[in-house]
């Protein structure tokens, strides 16, 4: 069975920092792009940000300078270093993973609070 298994998720003060970071496991095909997506309470749920197997990467213009993504291929793990958070960054952040031939999985979620 597929896995992608989060951590690094807790309560921090504003202006603090925290590191995310989700592996893969049993997944059949190479994988292609990792990130990360949150969702806050009464919201959609929003890209925060992406990173491809190259490198590139891709970031929601709110975390834009805070939020550096990375990623391990060798080891199918992302990171999302997070810091100078602010409350609004408060939210369930969830691994995302899209493989080739386009599978996309999902972690459980690691909730994010970011207190005044």
């Amino acid at each position: 069975q597929v896995q992608l298994v989060e951590s690094g998720g807790g309560l921090v003060q504003a202006g603090g920092s925290l590191r995310l970071s989700c592996t893969a496991s049993k997944i059949r095909f190479s994988i292609n792009r990792m990130g990360w997506y949150r969702q806050a309470p009464g919201k959609q749920r929003e890209l925060v940000a992406i990173i491809t197997s190259g490198g590139s990467t891709n970031y929601t213009g709110s975390v834009k300078g805070r939020f550096t993504i990375s990623r391990d291929n060798t080891h199918d793990t992302v990171y999302l270093q997070m810091n100078t958070l602010k409350p609004e960054d408060t939210a369930v952040y969830y691994c995302y993973a899209n493989t080739y031939y386009d599978y996309n999985y999902w972690g459980q979620g690691t909730q994010v609070t970011v207190s005044l």
